[in-house]
């Protein structure tokens, strides 16, 4: 697969990518490597990556407890310490070897020790490679709150080796497929309809499915870097999917649901208030619903979840002046972006989900 051109670095595809990972060793002085990595992949991964590296520097691993929970600055803390301790400088590398947790925890980590060294993502999860280790954004959870801390920066490449998914469980990949249907919705009609009959996908073709997302978060990011714009279409199905990710994910009589779970709903809630906003069609949006509900369990919401969940909006990062800002679809393809909408609408489109 030919490497994707990002900005101011590589996407690079299987084999391809380990060559490029060490001829960029061999032209780089680097001092040393550390490869950041959960207790998930360190296990599973990481035997696979260290046998692939071609170098004399000495490599540390740096571990942490894998989980959404542990994406926090408590946790940047501890490897700041470790990777004073164990010597690195400026002209350190570091690799983060993880879904999107360990990618956005690590690319933070590195742009803020000794104010930035280089690092390099290798995402193992499906999410990771369609939507977390692409674009440059970094960093943690500010308690419940999703990625409140961070910065952009990008990575020196990105190396994605489809292999690592055979690691993953079916919830996991049905989490990254969630990615993979936004940027058909907002972005790609013909693209989308790849996945309208979810039994009868090829996952021989899945290397070129991953391939066409990174294509689409690429050309999307690489139009506006620093969102100011158009990349806040890939909010879709966020600004809703990600309060109800934070109030699930603090709720002690909830089961945590995965990113991807909480898109999925996020996605069709807001279909709803495209729909009621006469953005797109009736069968648009029932289109949109009966895909999304043909891979995702239903998530059953009480009457008292939805108010704290909508308290939680104010806290979008879309949002402006106090306003909560949603990016809805103008027909499937299409993205209207800087959309304000009532609480009755949104309340609307809850009830119509449970339903």
């Amino acid at each position: 697969m030919q490497s994707i051109q990002a900005n101011n670095y590589f996407v690079h595809f299987n084999q391809n990518a380990y060559e490029a990972l060490n001829k960029h060793l061999k032209e780089n002085k680097y001092s040393n490597i550390f490869i950041i990595v959960d207790t998930q992949t360190n296990e599973y991964c990481l035997p696979k990556l260290l046998p692939i590296i071609e170098t004399d520097l000495n490599i540390e691993i740096i571990e942490f407890e894998a989980g959404e929970e542990n994406k926090n600055i408590d946790t940047c803390i501890q490897i700041w310490h470790v990777l004073t301790e164990l010597g690195a400088d400026r002209k350190s590398l570091i690799i983060n070897l993880g879904g999107g947790v360990v990618t956005d925890l690590g690319g933070f980590v590195a742009s803020t020790f000794k104010r930035g060294v280089d690092f390099i993502n290798i995402p193992t999860t499906l999410l990771s490679m369609v939507d977390a280790s692409v674009g440059g954004k970094t960093g943690v959870d500010l308690g419940n709150l999703k990625n409140q801390i961070g910065v952009i920066n990008v990575p020196q490449m990105v190396l994605i080796d489809t292999q690592y998914l055979e690691t993953l469980s079916q919830s996991e990949m049905r989490s990254g497929l969630a990615e993979m249907l936004k940027h058909g919705l907002i972005y790609d009609a013909a693209y989308w309809r790849e996945f309208l009959d979810i039994s009868s996908i090829d996952y021989n073709c899945l290397d070129e499915l991953i391939y066409r997302s990174v294509e689409i978060k690429n050309e999307i990011v690489m139009q506006d870097p620093t969102e100011k714009s158009i990349r806040k279409a890939l909010n879709f199905g966020h600004t809703l999917g990600h309060a109800i990710e934070s109030y699930f994910l603090e709720s002690e009589d909830k089961q945590t649901l995965l990113h991807g779970e909480a898109i999925a709903v996020g996605m069709i809630l807001e279909s709803y208030i495209s729909l009621h906003k006469n953005l797109i069609s009736k069968e648009e949006y029932i289109e949109i619903k009966t895909a999304i509900q043909s891979i995702y369990d239903h998530v059953n919401f009480e009457e008292n979840d939805i108010n704290p969940i909508l308290e939680l909006l104010i806290h979008d990062k879309k949002n402006e002046y106090g306003l909560i800002q949603f990016a809805l679809i103008e027909g499937i393809g299409k993205i209207k972006i800087n959309q304000s909408v009532e609480n009755k609408l949104i309340l609307e489109a809850f009830q119509d989900y449970k339903s």
